[in-house]
This record gives structure tokens, C-alpha cells and sequence, in this order.
């Protein structure tokens, strides 16, 4: 090895992997263009492939059997959300309706894009980013506002909901769930137009909350980790207090009353007004935000 004589990476310090991607094309001898995945911030709309590339429909079955656990006292759940989740499981087609409405969730995302992205001559808009602090999460995927690219002309004439995000128009149809998550939020004014969007298409019953028996995405995906759970109890295996509620982690509060509910309470939030946090941002949400613990508003 050559003799550097400086000091730089500390003991473990190494660069985070983005996974694999297809190269498109190069414009020079440094800059490759590549294909990039993009997790859209703030919002959730049903799976299609889930757990990795599998049909939530390959899933009913074993939903059924979570249900069944759930009403037996066997799984590692609350009473009162096992109370709720339980109809939402047991009817026998949780995971096919998962993957109807993720279907759905896609056409309507693929139209809004289509609109969205096609200028009044026909000729295609660019699309615009907006990155959060934290640009990827834990699968490489870009984390990201999208919208049409306006000029400034063009900015000049529109209102700040007339070049909503897609994100937001996502919300507003009803086949995305509004799903912040600390430190990743909007600002104020966007936070505000997602919450009012979400509580419409929530109230009017637009999109996937037409049918009373739906599960957000986060909340079916949640479910799959609780039957896994369930399922090694069940063969009798010793699982730690951390792996028994392994499937729900984040906490979430209220930004309407600031009030933090732990992880399992999170349904006693509206869904268009919950902010989530993983674990090991709550200490700096609670100081940065003015978090109360509940019940004391």
C-alpha cells in the first residue's frame, strides 16, 4: 500500500450501497446517466408486490389465519387495534383486494403523469424534483416531491395547488394514503394542502377509501410482518420483547393536537392527520416539533 500519510475514514466508516441500476447513457468521461427509483414522499398507496415480489392475493389465506389468531388472544397485538384490524383480515380477500386497489393506484398514478407532464401544444413536459434531507431510503430508491417542470412564465399564472405535486394529486384522488415521516416533511404551507387533500378524499370516500374493509398500504404490509411473527409463536419459538413487535415500529402523533401515540395506538389518529416517526428520531421530533405525550392537551 502507498505511504498516504493522512487520516480520514474512522473505524466501520464506509459508503452506503444504492443497489444495482441500468446505465442509459454517458454525456462524458465522468458522467453516466442512470435508471433511478423514486419513493414518493409523504404518501402510500396500495401494494402490488408484496412481500418482495409476491401478490398480496397469494395472502388471503394466511390474512384468514392472522384473523383467527388475532380473535384467539395469539398474536402480539393491542385488543383495540386487533379489534379493528380483524374484520379488515378475516372476510377472506384482504390481499387481493390489496392488489385491486394497487392496480388502481397505478393507472391513476400513470394518468396523472400523463396529464400533468403534457403541455396544451402536446409536447412533453420534464419532470421536477425535490429531494428530502435524507435522499435515500434503505432500498436506493431517491426520496422525492414530483411535479411538472414550469417555466417561469408559466409559474407566474399558476396558484401553488394549480402546480401541485403529484404526490399531492395522488392524495386528493384517494388511492394514496397520506403518510409523512419525520424528519422527511413538507413544508408548512405543502403540509397544510396535504392534510386538507387526505381529509376530503378520506370524508368523501374518493379512491381506495370507498370500501370500508381497505388497508392502507403501511398497514397491510404491517400486517404480513405480524403474521410472520405470529407465526414462529405459534411454532413455539422464543422470540425477544423487540422481535414480538418487530411488525410496528414507528410512532405517530397528531398534527392537529401534537399529541404522540405509541406504535400499535396509531389508529386513534385520523389518517389524514398522522405524521409518523421511526424510534430513533422521537427524542429530536418531541424536542424539535413541541411534541406532547397524550392525553395531556
Amino acid at each position: 500500500m502507498a505511504n498516504v500519510k493522512i487520516f480520514w475514514d474512522p473505524m466501520g466508516f464506509e459508503l452506503e450501497s444504492r443497489g444495482k441500476h441500468e446505465l442509459l447513457r454517458s454525456t462524458d468521461g465522468d458522467t453516466p446517466y442512470i435508471s433511478l427509483p423514486i419513493r414518493m414522499l409523504s404518501i402510500d398507496t396500495p401494494e402490488v408486490h408484496y412481500p418482495g415480489n409476491e401478490k398480496p392475493s397469494n395472502w388471503d389465506a394466511r390474512l384468514v389465519e392472522l384473523a383467527n389468531w388475532i380473535d384467539q388472544g395469539k398474536a402480539p397485538i393491542n385488543n383495540d387495534l386487533g379489534k379493528k384490524l380483524k374484520p379488515k383480515l378475516a372476510h377472506g380477500k384482504a390481499g387481493t383486494l390489496q392488489l385491486s386497489q394497487g392496480k388502481t393506484a397505478t393507472l391513476k398514478f400513470v394518468e396523472l403523469l400523463e396529464q400533468s407532464l403534457t403541455k396544451p401544444s402536446g409536447s412533453k413536459r420534464k419532470l421536477y424534483l425535490r429531494s428530502a434531507d435524507e435522499s435515500f431510503d434503505s432500498y436506493g430508491r431517491l426520496l422525492a416531491y414530483i411535479s411538472p417542470h414550469y417555466t417561469k412564465k408559466e409559474l407566474v399564472s399558476l396558484s401553488r395547488l394549480e402546480r401541485a405535486t403529484i404526490n399531492l394529486q395522488m392524495v386528493k384522488t384517494g388511492w394514496a394514503a397520506s403518510f409523512p415521516i419525520y424528519p422527511s416533511l413538507p413544508r408548512y404551507t405543502d403540509l397544510v394542502f396535504l392534510q386538507e387533500a387526505a381529509k376530503e378524499a378520506y370524508e368523501n370516500k374518493h379512491g381506495a377509501w370507498s370500501d370500508p374493509l381497505m388497508l392502507t398500504g403501511y398497514e397491510y404490509r404491517m400486517c404480513v410482518k405480524l403474521y410472520k411473527v405470529t407465526k414462529k409463536i405459534m411454532n413455539n419459538e422464543t422470540l425477544s420483547s423487540n422481535e414480538k413487535n418487530s411488525w410496528v415500529t414507528r410512532f405517530c402523533f397528531d398534527m392537529i393536537t401534537r399529541e404522540v401515540f405509541f406504535p400499535q395506538d396509531y389508529y386513534k389518529v385520523k389518517p389524514y392527520n398522522r405524521i409518523f416517526i421511526w424510534p430513533q428520531d422521537l427524542v429530536e421530533a418531541v424536542a424539535k416539533l413541541n411534541l406532547l405525550p397524550k392525553d395531556t392537551v
